[in-house]
């Protein structure tokens, strides 16, 4: 298999007009247009409540919240980051946070009959701990409700923020989620405010505070990477010991986005997945429109079952 092309001209990726490649047919999906979906979306609303699903503009949306699954967004809806792929309003959220956002998370949690939940945020680099403190209390919130629904986080990368990754481990999330989101060279263009090693240090940090709980990490294809580079990616992942790899397709929310450099087909996911099970990691899914948080429940259980298995075998 050959590498992908390279992008030529990164310093291009911010500029308004910025058209990507025809979608081809396995990239298509329908708009959430399900009772099950407006339900969510008026439970949503009720409650003061973000999702990334809706923020990010996620392919997904329909099929999730069909099903009644959501993935919520704290911390509001304004990042104090610019990356080039995502669809995350920008700007200063001047340290306003919601006191009463875990509570309201809670009892949508409940009133959904989660049994797995997965809580994201916009980064928040105007806060002295990047928005850790909100993590913990969401998790304490959920858990004391007591029905045993498990707990995805998917931080930001919390930069600078000492104590931040100490915090969120301590609270002990099932699952500790950060993506890396694309190759290390594609990082000035795609994601200036973040570094490569530091994220990657966050979850290895995470693993070694908590070993139980499990790590994850994904990225998106379809920038300009090379499949050297995917698979570099791959070693360093599990040399910080992350469990689970998500790859997914780049897709280009408005034209001042970065534009997809190529639509990777199928075949080419399918050999990354098998690459990345014979690496080692313990869960895989690599599709067109896989994303960090879709199919989490279930995912969560094969993950278990994986574990298990693996002790089961030494």
């Amino acid at each position: 298999m050959t590498d992908a092309p390279v992008i030529r001209h990164p310093e291009k990726a911010r500029k308004p007009d910025n058209p990507s490649p025809r979608k081809p047919d396995w990239i298509r999906v329908k708009a959430p247009t399900s009772a099950e979906a407006a339900e969510v979306r008026r439970l949503m609303r009720d409650k003061n409540l973000h999702t990334v699903c809706e923020e990010a503009a996620c392919p997904n949306i329909g099929e999730c919240w069909k099903h009644k699954h959501a993935t919520f967004m704290i911390l509001g809806d304004t990042c104090t980051r610019a990356c080039a792929f995502c669809n995350v309003k920008t700007g200063n959220p001047k340290g306003t946070v919601d006191l009463a956002e875990p509570e309201h998370l809670a009892d949508s949690v409940n009133s959904m009959g989660l049994r797995h939940v997965v809580i994201t945020s916009v980064d928040r680099d105007d806060l002295a701990d990047g928005g850790a403190f909100q993590f913990v209390a969401c998790i304490q919130r959920i858990r004391a409700l007591g029905t045993g629904c498990t707990i995805e986080v998917l931080t930001p990368d919390f930069r600078d923020k000492a104590g931040a990754v100490e915090a969120v481990a301590a609270a002990r999330p099932d699952v500790f989620n950060h993506n890396l989101e694309t190759v290390p060279r594609l990082y000035p263009a795609i994601r200036p405010g973040a570094r490569y090693f530091e994220s990657l240090r966050l979850l290895q940090k995470a693993k070694e505070l908590e070993p139980e709980i499990f790590t994850k990490s994904g990225i998106m294809v379809g920038l300009g990477e090379t499949r050297a580079e995917v698979l570099q990616v791959m070693d360093d992942m599990r040399s910080a010991g992350i469990d689970f790899i998500t790859i997914g397709q780049y897709l280009q929310p408005t034209l001042k986005h970065v534009a997809v450099d190529r639509f990777v087909t199928p075949d080419e996911f399918a050999d990354y997945a098998a690459m990345a099970k014979a690496k080692g990691f313990l869960m895989v899914a690599a599709t067109p429109l896989t994303r960090s948080s879709h199919h989490a429940d279930r995912d969560f259980e094969e993950l278990r079952k994986a574990r298990a298995a693996l002790r089961a075998a030494e």
